[in-house]
């Protein structure tokens, strides 16, 4: 099969479009003909050494649509030709991966696998912070660093489901407000003082949730901005650096911070993707419900998906076609 390997870490030259064997699988697991993987944040940081181990060659990649190509013998959810989304032990740049049974899940045949394809991570990242982490309410104000990238898009549109009387979203240019905008978010603004802007569109109250997948000085800023009581959830780190939290800014204001990780859960947790599965389809199923692709390459083409990615210049999802 051919598959996008990396031999080392380092820049995008590093990614090589080789063919490799075919996977084989093990019992509880499927091997799946991949028609779309994608590219996500977390590709680049394992792509340059900075969250993956050193296990070479190494395939990466979080999340495949595609077809099951087999299933191991005796009782299986699935069988043969079934249209599903997952996500592969191995990595998922790739003709064929395999993945466990339970980080596999079937596609309805109302849904275009493209438009699955293109939510996988984001999708069930989000649905599972606005609904578990910190469930929004109708008198929630909310602020979404990253608006205008995938999880922001989503959650975005969640926000707005779930009524949220005010969505507030940031991005790194305001060339990306359009998209925020368009799905629901009442006010975009830069990194640049944000926090100020945040109370004064809050007439001085601030927000009640802030979704942060960035860290660093914006998750310490963040403060300036969140109400007491409020919650911040910091679930990425796409900044590269950590962010410092004081006692002091929590217990006298009555506000919280959690940490999510989708990885963690896959892990750990596997069984909260599986109870969250159907609403997902079912928001999927809304034709109103957007899932913007922001570009759609071939596997060969990887390196310009994934300078794409590191350009920050993208508004939505980025697909890779197989």
């Amino acid at each position: 099969m051919k598959a996008v390997i990396i031999n080392e870490f380092g820049t995008s030259d590093v990614l090589k479009y080789v063919e490799c064997p075919k996977p084989t699988i093990s019992k509880g697991e499927v091997l799946i003909r991949t028609t779309y993987t994608s590219v996500n944040f977390a590709d680049i940081k394992n792509r340059t050494g900075n969250k993956a181990k050193a296990n070479f060659p190494m395939i990466l990649g979080l999340d495949v649509a595609g077809v099951v190509e087999e299933v191991f013998e005796g009782n299986s959810n699935f069988k043969r030709g079934d249209q599903v989304i997952a996500f592969p032990k191995n990595g998922a740049y790739a003709e064929y991966v395999v993945a466990k049974e339970q980080l596999v899940f079937k596609v309805p045949n109302d849904v275009s696998l493209e438009k699955a394809a293109a939510v996988p991570t984001v999708l069930f990242l989000s649905y599972l912070l606005t609904h578990q982490i910190a469930p929004i309410s109708s008198d929630d104000s909310v602020l979404i660093h990253a608006a205008s990238g995938g999880a922001g898009t989503m959650l975005i549109q969640i926000a707005k489901k779930l009524g949220a009387k005010k969505i507030i979203g940031t991005v790194g240019d305001m060339k990306k407000a359009t998209i925020a905008l368009e799905l629901g978010a009442h006010h975009v603004l830069t990194y640049d003082n944000f926090s100020a802007q945040v109370n004064e569109y809050t007439d001085g109250h601030g927000v009640n949730i802030i979704f942060d997948s960035i860290a660093g000085n914006i998750t310490e800023e963040s403060f300036n901005c969140l109400a007491p009581y409020g919650t911040l959830v910091q679930f990425g780190n796409s900044g590269g650096k950590a962010g410092n939290i004081k006692t002091s800014d929590l217990h006298s204001s009555c506000r919280n911070v959690k940490g999510f990780s989708l990885g963690t859960t896959r892990a750990s947790k596997p069984e909260m993707l599986q109870q969250v599965a159907q609403e997902m389809f079912a928001l999927l199923k809304d034709e109103s419900f957007q899932v913007p692709i922001a570009n759609i390459f071939a596997l060969e083409d990887m390196q310009k998906a994934h300078d794409l990615m590191e350009s920050r210049q993208h508004q939505g999802k980025i697909l890779i076609k197989i």
